[in-house]
């Protein structure tokens, strides 16, 4: 894996100095070969932890800026090594790293499943060879969490984030009647899914719309398309819409922030006036989101406390690796069923964007 592949995951390995290791594969790459300098990384003294995270995906632009934040969490900690492997959208695969940080002997790994409805080979293995999983930003269903009783999940609560979005919606459609273009007392919408089948992308999709409704907006689903949280896919299914439906689109609301800056890559390339634009809003809170809310592209978003949900899988993975319990952190987090610890999200818009561009 070329040290390129990782430059926008790990921006802050090189400056903390830290042994991390980072691999798209099998191969762990140490810190001092993402540096150019030869020789591998020192074995560790009995004193510290090593800890294992594996990634359904190194591209997700969420992803990408969630593990920044969990490195910079490591300059505080000299007693914890790392590494970090990308599972390139294949359980398969995932399931193999898994294995590979327990024979290399990690205190506890972090695991943001690919699938998340196959963690028995990854549960399993980690049973056996008594390692602690902490699950995060993609949850694992209920009923698998409940196998054993050192599994546990840091994220948020996915049905917030769609009522929030809904909410923004709503907000804007009460108060800007011009989104209401054709003048028909309805607003004319579609919604971009994340990932057919998944949890957070159906929950989201389902409380943003029912919210929207509950606040008193008429609507007319036009249709809706699942972009799998990719920007390029959602630039492409917009297109078409934009095809089948020129200005007539009111809304658009996205489970991500990316799906939703691929709407306005679409309504930009179309060559369409801002004010033939529908109001487009995202989940997440991503650089690049926030950036879009501040210029009046997007109208607004939800966001997911990456530096927050970093923090305290850090916390709870270094707690669980010195041989304390998850209640430890009860004085810091809600924790819920001994065994979640969930994030609130946030709206954004350009009331209060600067806020959050300043985190």
């Amino acid at each position: 894996m070329k040290e390129h592949l990782w430059k926008e995951v790990f921006k802050g390995l090189r400056r903390s100095g830290r042994r991390i290791a980072a691999t798209g594969c099998m191969l762990a790459l140490s810190l001092s070969a993402l540096s150019g300098c030869g020789g591998a990384s020192p074995s560790r003294t009995s004193d510290k932890i090593k800890l294992g995270v594996t990634i359904y995906d190194q591209y997700d632009t969420f992803l990408s800026q969630y593990m920044e934040c969990f490195t910079k969490e490591l300059e505080a900690d000299e007693n914890v090594d790392v590494v970090v492997y990308n599972a390139s959208q294949s359980q398969q695969t995932q399931n193999s790293q898994v294995k590979k940080m327990i024979e290399d002997g990690c205190d506890v790994i972090c695991v943001n499943l690919v699938d998340r409805t196959d963690p028995s080979t990854v549960i399993d293995a980690a049973r056996k060879a008594d390692v602690p999983i902490v699950f995060f930003n993609r949850e694992l269903v209920e009923g698998d969490i409940s196998r054993w009783n050192r599994l546990f999940y840091v994220g948020a609560d996915a049905v917030q984030s769609g009522i929030l979005e809904g909410e923004l919606a709503a907000a804007t459609c009460l108060s800007d009647k011009s989104i209401d273009r054709n003048g028909d007392g309805k607003i004319q919408y579609i919604v971009l899914e994340g990932e057919a089948g998944h949890q957070d992308a159906i929950v989201r999709t389902e409380y943003s719309v029912d919210t929207l409704v509950q606040k008193g907006i008429e609507v007319d689903k036009l249709g809706y398309a699942i972009a799998n949280w990719n920007r390029a896919q959602a630039q492409t299914k917009v297109a078409s819409f934009i095809e089948n439906y020129g200005d007539g689109i009111e809304l658009i609301m996205s489970n991500n922030d990316d799906m939703a800056l691929g709407a306005i890559d679409a309504y930009e390339a179309a060559g369409m006036i801002k004010s033939d634009w529908p109001a487009i809003f995202g989940i997440d809170g991503t650089t690049v989101g926030l950036e879009a809310v501040r210029d009046d592209k997007m109208t607004g978003t939800v966001y997911n406390d990456k530096e927050g949900q970093a923090e305290a899988m850090f916390k709870l993975a270094v707690t669980l690796a010195r041989g304390g319990s998850i209640d430890e952190l009860s004085d810091e987090y809600e924790i819920t069923d001994g065994k979640y610890i969930r994030l609130s999200y946030e709206k954004i818009t350009a009331t209060n964007i600067n806020k959050y561009l300043s985190r």
